[in-house]
């Protein structure tokens, strides 16, 4: 919209400058990018697509295109087909596995889908073959209407065309939650500059007045195509329509509004091809001469392959439609609207008997195998059809077995809504629950759930309606209840009849289960997974076991999860994804390897367990700059309705808070999730709160207050069930025992660690446990033990803990041999530092200036740095014992420090010490 003559955009140097830069970086390097353009309605986001696709071809690129359609959302991999048709002569060269997935996926070839990480691979190994020959751009716009299926696979390639000259320009409205599902980076198109703006409303409107011009120019607020539509308003129009007054509506509401009173003046002729359009027709009008003009009405114009045309003559119609300024012939003669604003206002105008017709038509015109037809006669129907819904029960379920769960969903409700008997209706419905679930449409699910509870379920259909509840309840309500009472009688049912409604119904039945039992430890849970162990696979019982008492029941759990995660196949791995991440989770075993595994496969569903396992690791393995992407994914969560996963996104955003040090940050997070996290008995959280106050006490030096909340998750010397993730609390503990002169409970925890063989978990169990030995340990072993800990397998992964364990050795040795200290404490300090763990770090300085030379101290003599820190301590109450217990010496030892202090500072009393200590700081001031 804001294109002059020549191509050039105005007003668009900061976009365009972007774009081209990132086609040259893969047309000269061949590092590839994904871009997403986002904003509002009109804003000119097409327009750059334009741009891009210009200036693609100029760079000598090969440029492919999608568009989505709000009458093509439905049909999975429609966004795919469209842009990997064209290469798909080349899939010859391809493996043949990679061939086959590929052929599935566009329909070519029978057999279920291989999931969105298999076909993206494959989809990838054909990119790379083209872009062998030349660089690629592909351009999709109205991403917001993109179908699931496709969206998922491109996620997946926006994240591995960095190493190849390929490059994704996407374009999408700010404002659709499906836009947020495209992962590329983002590049927000404002509105234009005042003066960009006013160039192209002259450009547009020569004559339009300056009084009208300023006006419009108000209204229009820097938007392409409202600069270019507002002119023609009548002038009342503009009159309520200043910002902020009273009858003002959102613009883009105004602007269909404008296109609809256009659409209103057409002939009857014209507005009914402008409809068949809008509902997905491929109205073709170029065969407009008279011979053209003398034939059959339905021989005059083209719908997909098939002519189509209600009567009347086309060249008339083509001149009212182009006249009208809402649509025009695009280069290959078939009929484009000239915005997306302008099929809304066509679909809102027509009644349901218009609209209906509509569809009956174009259905009428494509083959019988084809889908779109089958979407046209559902959508011309009025009264219930058997053989209707079944034909679409079909259709769903092999979009389903493709891997569009969230396309046949819909097809599913439809069949449903379309049945004639009620048993029909109830289970077609239910299975339009499980899609949507497995599709990741959480209201979908929603709705359908509550509708289904208004009727009695077939026991045939009970494991379906218990997981689509569950999962509605879990996810959206934060609510575990159902995952007892309904699973575990599901879960009965299909081992009594041995039939499963899908593969894997009750491998996943088991996993909600074991989640629910995960986060709350209710029994009902424990006791129905114990009674179904047998009847699952490996992993499961694996993820169970690492789950439920991993002290006593997951030794060897890391080696097992890497035998199995190498012997499961793309098929298997598709399916036990969540098993796995849940797996790894527990023992701290997700890596790179895993998310690249996982990166884009199915819905939100699993991308956000995805991206919750991810940003847990992130906080153990010191990726802390991570912590703001954690936060804005529970807002985003939130958006979608996954109010658990925005819980637990807020639960691990408030573990780099405690560890910073962040006080006030992590009460403002407890105060949002505990009270959902109690009310839906979730212990996993509100324990995890306790432990997050003790660590956020630690680095503030407040042992006793740590303890206290510790001994509240476990007892010295005792690993407790139902606790987990147990060796997290395990080694504060310890810690804070020993700093508050609890050496022999300290003791005993650690040799309750070593008796529980807690070292054979995993990796991170066993550093703890190291950690924690010496920490524990007596003077004599103390050094030896703290570097067996540096020397554990993988030890430096944790960088946190490893920065915490340089803290306590360096402070054991500037103790005992000072000159050792100082390169343990610096290298402390700076991981500290690096994490933002600000207390922590200053508790290393602290150290380091205990370990240095002696400071002078208001001219009355030198205090050492130890004796310094007595000084400071002393004076703010503390007994001689409780200042041993906070410096790990004697209280004997603190007494000479202090029979060395008092003369030094020329002061007789503890009060005494206070007051020179402050005079010394108010000279240094």
């Amino acid at each position: 919209m804001s294109a002059t003559e020549d191509g050039e955009l105005l007003g668009r140097e900061r976009e365009t400058a972007f774009l081209d830069g990132v086609l040259q970086a893969a047309a000269s390097t061949g590092e590839g990018a994904a871009v997403l353009l986002r904003g509002p309605a009109g804003i000119g986001k097409s327009a750059l697509l334009a741009w891009a696709r210009n200036a693609a071809r100029r760079h000598g690129f090969a440029v492919l295109g999608a568009v989505g359609s709000v009458t093509e959302s439905e049909l999975a991999f429609g966004g795919f087909h469209q842009v990997f048709w064209p290469l798909l002569k080349r899939s010859r060269t391809l493996p043949p596995r990679d061939r086959e997935v590929l052929e599935r996926a566009l329909g070519l070839g029978e057999g279920p889908s291989a999931g969105a990480t298999p076909l993206g691979a494959s989809a990838l190994a054909l990119l790379t073959e083209a872009a062998c020959e030349r660089p690629l751009l592909v351009v999709v716009d109205d991403v917001h209407w993109m179908d699931d299926s496709s969206t998922a696979v491109f996620a997946f390639l926006h994240r591995h065309v960095a190493a190849l000259p390929v490059v994704f320009i996407g374009a999408g409205r700010e404002d659709s939650p499906a836009t947020d599902r495209w992962t590329a980076e983002p590049l927000r198109v404002e509105a234009l500059e005042p003066s960009a703006a006013e160039t192209l409303l002259r450009r547009y409107h020569p004559t339009l007045p300056v009084t009208a011009a300023t006006r419009v120019l108000t209204e229009a607020a820097g938007n392409p195509l409202a600069l270019r539509e507002l002119p023609v308003l009548p002038d009342d129009e503009h009159d309520t329509g200043l910002p902020g007054g009273p009858g003002r509506m959102p613009l883009a509401h105004r602007l269909e509004h404008l296109f609809a009173e256009r659409i209103r003046s057409l002939p009857a002729d014209a507005a009914h091809a402008l409809l068949l359009a809008a509902l997905g027709g491929r109205v073709d009008l170029r065969n407009t001469d008279a011979g053209a003009t003398a034939a059959a009405p339905e021989d005059r114009a083209v719908v997909s392959e098939c002519a189509v045309y209600p009567p009347g003559d086309p060249a008339a119609v083509l001149a009212a439609v182009e006249a009208s300024g809402l649509a025009h012939l695009d280069g290959s003669g078939v009929l484009a609207f000239r915005h997306p604003l302008v099929r809304s206002a066509v679909i809102s105008l027509a009644s349901p008997e218009e609209e209906r017709a509509a569809h009956r038509l174009l259905a009428g015109r494509l083959d019988a195998g084809d889908p779109r037809r089958l979407r046209h006669e559902t959508l011309a129907a009025v009264l219930p059809d058997a053989f209707l819904a079944a034909r679409l029960e079909d259709a769903a379920r092999q979009i389903a077995r493709r891997g569009g769960d969230a396309e046949g969903a819909v097809l599913m409700d439809r069949a449903a809504a379309l049945s004639t008997d009620a048993a029909s209706h109830t289970a077609r419905l239910t299975w339009a629950a499980v899609m949507a679930a497995r599709g990741g449409r959480l209201a979908h699910t929603a709705e359908l759930v509550e509708e289904l509870k208004r009727r009695p379920i077939p026991p045939g259909s009970a494991p379906l309606f218990a997981y689509a509840v569950v999962y509605v309840d879990q996810s959206h309500r934060v609510d575990f209840e159902s995952s007892f009472t309904l699973l575990p009688q599901a879960l009965d049912l299909l081992s009594h009849t041995g039939v499963e409604p899908f593969e894997g119904l009750a491998e996943q039945i088991y996993f909600k289960l074991l989640l629910a039992t995960s986060y709350t430890d209710d029994p009902r849970g424990r006791r129905a997974l114990e009674k179904h162990a047998d009847a699952v696979s490996p992993l499961a019982r694996l993820c169970r076991a690492v789950w439920s008492d991993p002290p006593r029941t997951a030794h060897g759990a890391t080696r097992a999860l890497g035998l199995l995660n190498r012997e499961m196949s793309e098929e298997q791995e598709a399916g036990a994804a969540w098993l796995l991440l849940w797996t790894a989770t527990a023992v701290d075993a997700a890596d790179e390897t895993l998310w690249r595994r996982f990166t884009g496969q199915h819905a939100y569903a699993t991308q956000g367990s995805v991206a919750k396992a991810r940003f847990y690791q992130d906080y153990l393995r010191g990726r802390w700059e991570s912590a703001a992407a954690c936060l804005r994914e529970a807002e985003a969560a939130d958006d979608r309705g996954y109010h658990c996963n925005a819980l637990l996104f807020r639960h691990y955003y408030a573990h780099f808070l405690a560890g910073r040090g962040d006080e006030q940050g992590l009460r403002e997070v407890e105060a949002l999730i505990e009270p959902s996290a109690s009310g839906a008995r979730m212990r996993f959280v509100t324990d995890h709160l306790v432990h997050l106050r003790a660590l956020a006490a630690l680095a503030h030096g407040r042992y006793e207050e740590a303890y206290l909340h510790l001994v509240q998750l476990m007892s010295p010397g005792v690993l407790p069930r139902g606790l987990p993730w147990f060796h997290l609390p395990f080694f504060d503990l310890v810690v804070a025992a020993v700093h508050t002169g609890r050496r022999r409970e300290a003791t005993a925890h650690v040799e309750a660690g070593r008796a529980a063989r807690m070292a054979d978990i995993s990796a991170h169990h066993a550093f703890l446990l190291a950690a924690a030995s010496a920490v524990a340990a007596a003077d004599e072993v103390a050094d030896a033990r703290y570097r067996a800990a540096y020397a554990v397998e993988d030890a430096e992964t944790w960088v946190f803990g490893m920065a915490r364990l340089r803290l306590a050795h360096g402070s054991w040795l500037r103790r005992r041999r000072r000159a050792e200290a100082f390169d343990v404490l610096h290298r402390a300090r700076d991981a500290f530092r690096r994490l933002g763990a600000e207390p922590w770090a200053e508790r290393c300085e602290e150290e380091l200036t205990a370990a240095g030379p002696p400071a002078a101290v208001g001219g009355r003599g030198l205090l050492t740095g130890q004796e310094r820190r007595v000084a400071q301590l002393a004076a703010t109450g503390l007994t001689n014992k409780e200042i041993g217990t906070a410096l790990q010496v004697s209280p004997r030892t603190v007494a000479a420090h202090l029979y060395k202090i008092f003369p030094k500072l020329g002061v007789t009393s503890r009060a005494g010490i206070s007051r020179a200590l402050a005079d010394d700081s108010a000279e240094r001031d």
